[in-house]
């Protein structure tokens, strides 16, 4: 009798050398669990492939043997979109060698890289050809452009730059046959039929893998005003948003809200950040940038400002002079979600809804949760320049860990149901996964799923590409 498990490792090992397939238990256990925590799976192996050949020839063996495959990059995603099930059936696809930047082309202010290059090397290899790669995210050291695409990272910069959908001009995928479709054309018109790079960006892995992409450059700035206001509420930041907006224009970068409660946390577990505008109810920081010579952006923001503090919209406000003191201000921001996360159990919402309406919502859903679950605290923050709210609810203090999440169901029908009561998205910048899988055919439309199947049938009928994730 012929082992067919075997014969797969055999092929793979063949493909991109014994030492790359990984079958130990010690060897899988790092691939097999998320970042969070919260799913833990099993694999048959786990395969680490250096280049798009490899990618191909890898996929199209399991995808012969009818063998589920997962890709993986930096592994860093929120929602489970990169963890195997726990049937032990699946290959873990690691793209962790393949970490090139294939070229960059500063006429063209493109940038050709791997999938595995982290975002944070992105960002180095275009400041260093004099540019600008404006996605920025708290897991940058980390997180890969593969899985930036895979799940249209959003990110501090949206308001001006976009999500990551709107920085990517091609993409080379590898689909469910093992064919490898060559999208990687640094245009920026291209109306050649159906725009199929989109398809892959935002799909988690479940219509193709990614293994490149060509990336939108920019000027690099030659100004930066960082700095930090504090508002009585959140009608008060709707209101600075829009004053800065017209005072600013596109030179507002971002627009971050952070309640009282997540700045005390992120200081809780780093004392050594600053405190410069205690005991407020809400914070806003902003970043503006300008990439013109002798730039008046730092008297131009700190007008505004002062314009806002005389009109009553702020109640203070301090602005950054210098790097350092811009990067401290960025960090109580950025470690919010690890503060909370070392805090104890939470439930969170990667939300959106339109600016306008987000008081709105605040205040109703704070009603709401607290009859349900009273003493919960709310730990609001995220990036209000652009509708996106990590709205997480921790559990009171001195509170049983198991008892509380034991509610998140509960929790999370009444903020997603005001969501969409506010025309809004129960994802807007972490993707699906596994965690909102279930939350799709509720929120999406029979329409709307149907075309989702449609496309993921067409991509890959024998549904081998991250089983498990987007759709059920």
């Amino acid at each position: 009798m012929i082992d067919i498990h075997a014969t797969l490792e055999s092929r793979l090992a063949a493909i991109v050398g014994a030492a790359h397939v990984l079958c130990a238990d010690a060897d899988l256990a790092p691939y097999l669990v998320d970042w969070r925590g919260r799913y833990r799976g099993r694999a048959r192996a786990v395969v680490r492939p250096r280049s798009t050949a490899e990618v191909s020839a890898v996929v199209a063996a399991c995808a012969a043997a009818r063998t589920p495959i997962v890709p993986q990059g930096g592994n860093t995603g929120q929602c489970g979109g990169a963890t195997p099930d726990g049937s032990g059936a699946a290959v873990v696809l690691s793209l962790t060698r393949m970490n090139r930047v294939r070229a960059v082309d500063r006429d063209n202010a493109t940038l050709t890289v791997d999938a595995r290059v982290t975002l944070a090397a992105v960002q180095q290899a275009a400041a260093d050809a004099g540019m600008l790669f404006p996605l920025s995210l708290a897991a940058e050291g980390s997180c890969t452009i593969g899985g930036n695409l895979s799940t249209n990272a959003g990110g501090t910069a949206v308001l001006r730059y976009g999500n990551t959908r709107e920085l990517v001009l091609g993409v080379e995928a590898v689909l469910a046959d093992g064919r490898i479709w060559d999208g990687l054309r640094g245009l920026r018109k291209d109306n050649t039929g159906y725009d199929l790079k989109q398809l892959f960006i935002g799909a988690e892995g479940t219509l193709g893998v990614v293994t490149g992409a060509v990336l939108k450059l920019f000027p690099a700035p030659r100004a930066r005003a960082t700095a930090l206001a504090a508002v009585a509420d959140v009608d008060a930041a709707v209101s600075l948003l829009h004053e800065l907006k017209s005072s600013l224009g596109d030179r507002l970068v971002g627009f971050e809200l952070m309640s009282a409660l997540s700045v005390a946390l992120s200081r809780r577990h780093l004392p050594a950040l600053p405190d410069p505008l205690p005991g407020h109810a809400w914070y806003v920081l902003l970043q503006a940038d300008d990439c013109t010579a002798d730039s008046p952006l730092a008297a131009q923001v700190e007008r505004a400002l002062a314009a806002a503090i005389e009109s009553g919209i702020v109640a203070d406000a301090v602005i950054a002079q210098s790097d350092g003191q811009a990067r401290e201000l960025w960090t109580l921001r950025e470690n919010i979600a690890e503060a909370q996360r070392r805090d104890g159990p939470n439930v969170k919402h990667d939300i959106s809804v339109p600016v306008s309406a987000i008081p709105r919502f605040l205040g109703e859903a704070a009603v709401a949760l607290t009859a349900a679950l009273p003493g919960l605290r709310f730990v609001t923050f995220g990036h209000l320049g652009d509708g996106n709210l990590h709205y997480n609810l921790a559990a009171p203090e001195g509170a049983d860990a198991e008892a509380f999440m034991a509610n998140a169901a509960h929790a999370n029908r009444i903020v997603h149901d005001l969501v969409a009561a506010h025309g809004g998205s129960i994802s807007a910048e972490h993707g699906v996964g596994q965690l909102k899988r279930a939350e799709l055919v509720r929120y999406k439309s029979a329409v709307e799923l149907d075309l989702m199947h449609a496309i993921k049938t067409a991509l890959d009928p024998y549904g081998v590409l991250n089983p498990g994730k987007v759709l059920a």
